[in-house]
Parts: C-alpha cells; sequence; structure tokens
C-alpha cells in the first residue's frame, strides 16, 4: 500500500488529501496498515512453545484455561470486529503443555488480517493443537481443545443492519467434541466467565 492510494482513497469518500487536517493521514494510515493487518507475513508469526507435561513434577491432566480480547477486520467491509476469546484444553499426560502466552499471541496473528470469525476460530486451534501434537503418535495429542470467540462486527453494528450484537464461533476438537460432560464443563466456564 502506497501514500497515493490512500490519497486517492480519501479523494473518493470526497474529502481533500492536501487540507491540513489531512495532509499526514496517508502516511500514517500505511504506517497503521502494516501494524494491524501483520497477520500476512509469515515472519511474523509467533513460535509456540512447549513443555514435555510433567517436567515441573507435576502431571497435568485437568483443563488449562485462558481468556482475553482480540481486534480484526472482517473481509467483506474491511471494518473492525472485536471481542473476547476463551480457550481451554486437556493436555495428554504424557505429551506437552503450551506457554500460556502463546495461545494470546496466536490469535492475535491470525486476527492481524482480513478475516471473517469461523475462519479465525479454526485456525487458531489448528496451530495450536499441532504444536501439542507434534510427533502425530495418538498417545501424546491433546485430550480436548477448545476455542469460543465471541465478537461485535461493525459491519452489522454501523452499516447495513445497524443493529448491535454479538457473534459467537466455537472450534473443538478431541473429548470436548466428542463428550457431553467435557463440552458441558468447558462450555459453563466460558459462559461463567464472559
Amino acid at each position: 500500500m502506497t501514500v497515493d492510494n490512500v490519497k486517492k482513497i480519501i479523494e473518493f469518500i470526497g474529502d481533500d488529501p492536501k487540507r491540513p487536517g489531512l495532509k499526514d493521514t496517508p502516511d500514517r494510515v500505511v504506517k497503521m496498515w502494516k501494524e494491524i493487518f501483520r497477520g500476512y507475513d509469515e515472519k511474523n508469526k509467533p513460535k509456540i512453545t512447549t513443555f514435555d507435561n510433567g517436567t515441573d513434577g507435576i502431571v497435568y491432566d485437568q483443563m488449562i484455561c485462558d481468556t482475553g480480547n482480540f481486534y480484526s477486520h472482517c473481509e467483506h467491509h474491511m471494518v473492525p470486529f472485536f471481542g473476547k476469546y476463551w480457550f481451554a484444553y486437556i493436555p495428554a499426560t504424557k505429551g506437552k503443555i503450551l506457554g500460556l502466552s502463546k495461545v494470546a499471541r496466536i490469535v492475535d496473528f491470525h486476527a492481524a488480517k482480513l478475516q471473517v470469525q469461523e475462519r479465525l476460530v479454526h485456525d487458531v486451534v489448528e496451530d495450536l493443537y499441532d504444536a501439542l501434537h507434534i510427533s502425530k503418535a495418538s498417545w501424546n495429542k491433546p485430550l480436548a481443545m477448545g476455542l469460543v470467540i465471541e465478537a461485535e462486527h461493525l459491519c452489522k453494528t454501523m452499516r447495513g443492519a445497524k443493529k448491535k450484537g454479538k457473534m459467537r464461533t466455537v472450534h473443538l476438537r478431541g473429548t470436548f467434541k466428542t463428550d457431553a460432560a467435557a463440552r458441558a464443563e468447558f462450555m459453563d466456564w466460558v459462559n461463567r466467565n464472559d
């Protein structure tokens, strides 16, 4: 994206890129887009740190959970959607556990491009699942993994329908998908922490 492209966009919407208030806007927009759309550059993809379960003397076989916020842009209208995520997994006793900050970093990486929420939730889970299931042996794969994303989409709020509301997407693997009790425990945690 060049400064000239942004100037043309400003002209297209009916303003003058030469007026004092907009003089430096094209440069700022180009710089901002490099930052908020960093997910297109694979060099920016965070390394997912994992540790052997039990290395620190504790073998963990219960839900490990994380929550956080995210910001992305709708690929249909190029306006923001943003909200909260809830992530949980159950590690294999002889498998790996995640460095917890990596969940937030992977969410942010995949959110930093034009997106649809359904792809975002899927891509995050698949990356994290693959990081824990590196040898592809069945004994070390995570027992369960799930991600819920709930977001307000400005393409719905500020244009078109002009209705405030949130969209929720869920991607489940392992026992969160196949076992009703495990899924209920995960979803109960999500609903109690929103």
